[in-house]
């Protein structure tokens, strides 16, 4: 490996001593990563530190406000990356360049020009205020049911020890599972591509040729992003969900279930809002064109074959009584069960008043789609046992310290390693402090000790193939449902400690696959790992400090938030993301899975599913092996197959269909027809698009929506499908809806 030198640049593999072996097996990474590092560039300096917890403080205290709002907006690291760059440059020319004596040594405020590595840290800072405070905000969730919905009188320091250990666990599995899912050439993160293009659109001096540079282009496309999001946004919100074939057939309760983009099949329905595109899958042009099929091949199956027969053939689960699509709980003549009437002071099942009420209903799509993840979670298990068992395998005995390297890897060399024991202190600490919670607040928390041991098990043995699926087709196979179904049957009539199970199991692999992923950007990006670990862990203590803060004050000083009967009609504090965790802890924890998929139950069949996910991967690795030269079998992915039809509701068909056709549009036609224009430009259209929506959106609300000036006309009504809500079934009587006979 050629030696740094100060005068020539930054250090890099000498093409001609390069073996093909050194290059990235994988293209796309080969494509936008650049092969060269410089070690002499300072990274953990004061303006990284001070831009840092600064834009870390800023984004959680934004997610976790906008998380409440009945349009929840996600707000991503990228608003900060692109925010910090000039306040960065502006540092770089006024700080004083002193070198100032301390313990022994000496630092500077001001060390040189801002530079790419010090940005890549801020962003690490940043990105813990968005997996707290955005997407999977599973712990402060958690404790917003508690409170809003249960209206339990929870200890603050209790509260924080749920948020912390939680993120900190997920820290440790990080650590133990690195050499696997950070190490490996194939394990590439796809996601991370976005922001490597965008550190290079920001930083790197481009040679002039006739066509924008990527930092022009990004400008271009992040002014355009932001001034059309002012339509969806505020001005025409009906562009999220075009439903037109509501408007052929306005009577027709049939044409509206299958044409509503919100409540129904969306056939037709289609959106031009990149923020309902990238909803729920995150943006469509960082994942793999392999991985967009196999979505798309659930999805149809699901939507346009199973749902159809299951509700119009079959009425299967007795589903014309319920509207097609919805995540309400229904009770037996259609009406919207009323949880209160079952639960007992102590937050627990009332047995005898759930008898003498009825039971618990699901929408034939929400009970679907719980099924499927019966089938994924499996499927996930018995997928990465066949394709990477043996891999894994192997690393487990060490073999890694013998594996070839490529460049990357070589290059990262350079730097001293994370000790294991640093991760195991914060593992270990962590399930320390919450096996003490369990006893300390002990009814507050409903979960004893050894459920806790059961979910850190749970944890541990699931992190590793869900991480191999995500680092490969930027899709994260979730196992919520397996993780209530399993605590339900051991805690019956326990809401509470099955939201704290779920938790403590699904959250900390959460946390483990984003710590991950933020060490695969540092590997690309060449930054020294325990500058990672640093600020990872001090990004993870202020954000879920901040995150706690602010829920715990918006949910003293806004009377009735999350209470959508006492609410005024327009208020935006209706808190649709925390509704589906409150539904989740009663369909799981509070009637429990025993009385919804045991012996004789309406949902019995559901069960089966885990048995067929275990199957289906079997036959795909057995072709694989029979076919060895057909690479395509090989791609075929039984657990993101499955995904196509996750997280609906509250994901909506339309929101996945647009996701389908916008990344097959650009990496597939745009990927194999003009990769010269995909290698210089995706990736920074993806995050132009994510930072133009972001900007927008926040401006939006707080010069308008925070204000109430909300405009009331046609265009402002999110869909005109009232029929598409209706049930069908005869007999069967809800208010706005006609009566069949």
């Amino acid at each position: 490996m050629a030696s740094k030198n100060k005068e020539t640049g930054p250090e890099k593999l000498n093409p001609d001593d390069q073996s093909a072996d050194d290059r990235c097996l994988v293209e796309e990474v080969a494509l936008v990563v650049p092969e060269t590092d410089d070690p002499a560039l300072p990274v953990m300096t004061f303006r990284a530190w001070f831009l840092g917890i600064t834009s870390c403080t800023i984004l959680i205290f934004l997610n976790t406000f906008f998380t409440y709002r009945t349009q929840p907006l996600t707000i991503s690291a990228i608003l900060m990356q692109i925010a910090v760059l000039p306040i960065g440059k502006f540092m770089a020319s006024t700080l004083p360049t002193k070198e100032y004596k301390f313990l022994g040594g000496s630092f500077s405020l001001n060390p040189g020009p801002f530079n790419m590595k010090e940005h890549v840290i801020i962003t690490i800072f940043a990105n813990c205020g968005v997996s707290y405070g955005g997407g999977d905000a599973y712990s402060i969730g958690a404790i917003t049911v508690m409170k809003a919905y249960y209206k339990q009188s929870l200890n603050f320091l209790c509260g924080l020890l749920i948020v912390l250990t939680t993120q900190v666990l997920g820290y440790g599995w990080a650590g133990i599972l690195r050499k696997y899912l950070v190490d490996p050439v194939e394990m590439w993160w796809p996601a991370n591509l976005a922001q490597v293009s965008l550190f290079r659109a920001l930083h790197e001096m481009e040679p002039k040729s006739k066509s924008m540079t990527r930092m022009q282009f990004f400008l271009v496309f992040m002014a355009a992003s932001f001034a059309y999001y002012a339509l969806p946004g505020y001005l025409f919100p009906i562009l999220t969900f075009f439903s037109w074939v509501c408007w052929a057939w306005p009577n027709s309760i049939t044409a509206q279930q299958v044409g509503s983009g919100y409540h129904g099949l969306g056939v037709g329905a289609f959106t031009i809002d990149w923020a309902g595109i990238s909803a729920y899958h995150g943006s469509p042009l960082v994942t793999p064109f392999f991985s967009i099929v196999n979505v798309g091949i659930g999805f149809i199956m699901f939507i346009y074959m199973i749902v159809p027969l299951c509700y119009w053939k079959y009425n299967t689960f007795d589903a014309r009584k319920f509207p097609i699509f919805s995540n309400q709980l229904f009770t037996s003549n259609g009406h919207i069960y009323d949880t209160t009437k079952v639960l007992t002071p102590n937050y627990e099942l009332n047995v005898p008043a759930y008898n003498s009420y009825g039971k618990l209903y699901l929408s034939p799509l929400f009970a679907l789609s719980i099924g499927s993840g019966f089938a994924r979670f499996t499927a996930t298990l018995t997928h990465v046992a066949l394709f990477n068992g043996r891999d894994i395998w192997r690393q487990s005995r060490s073999a890694m310290h013998n594996a070839k390297m490529d460049i990357h890897a070589k290059l990262m060399k350079n730097y001293k390693q994370i000790p294991q024991w640093w991760f195991l202190i914060l593992l270990f600490g962590s399930i320390i402090l919450s096996l003490m919670m369990s006893f300390i607040w002990k009814k507050d928390v409903q979960l004893p000790w050894w459920g806790m041991v059961f979910a850190f098990g749970l944890a541990f043995v699931v992190t590793l193939p869900i991480g191999v699926i995500q680092a490969t087709t930027n899709q994260q196979p979730g196992y919520d449902i397996i993780a209530q179904f399993l605590i339900g049957y051991v805690l019956p009539g326990k809401p509470i400690a099955n939201l704290l199970f779920k938790i403590y199991g699904r959250t900390s692999t959460i946390h483990a696959l984003s710590f991950l992923s933020d060490l695969k950007l540092g590997h690309y990006m060449k930054i020294p790992p325990r500058c990672m670990f640093v600020a990872q862990l001090v990004g993870t203590l202020v954000a879920g400090t901040v995150n706690l803060s602010v829920a715990w004050w918006m949910l003293d000083s806004i009377e009735n938030l999350c209470d959508v009967e006492s609410l005024h009609p327009d208020s935006p504090w209706t808190c649709p993301k925390y509704r589906v965790t409150f539904d989740a802890s009663v369909i799981w924890g509070l009637i429990g899975p025993e009385r919804l998929f045991g012996p004789g139950a309406l949902y019995r069949n559901l069960v089966w599913l885990f048995l067929i996910g275990a199957f289906l991967p079997v036959p795909v690795w057995v072709l694989s092996k029979m076919y060895p030269e057909k690479k395509w079998i090989r791609l075929i992915n039984i657990p993101v197959i499955s995904y196509g039809f996750a997280g609906m509701p509250p994901a909506t068909p339309t929101n996945i269909a647009s996701w389908l056709v916008t990344g097959t549009i650009f990496n597939y036609f745009v990927f194999r027809y003009r990769k010269g224009w995909w290698q210089k430009y995706n990736y920074v259209l993806s995050a132009a698009l994510d930072a133009g929506t972001a900007f927008m959106g926040v401006l939006l609300f707080f010069a308008l929506q925070n204000e109430g000036h909300n405009l009331k006309w046609w265009g402002t009504n999110l869909d005109h499908c009232p029929l598409a809500t209706c049930p069908t079934e005869p007999g069967i009587i809800v208010k706005g809806c006609p009566v069949f006979k």
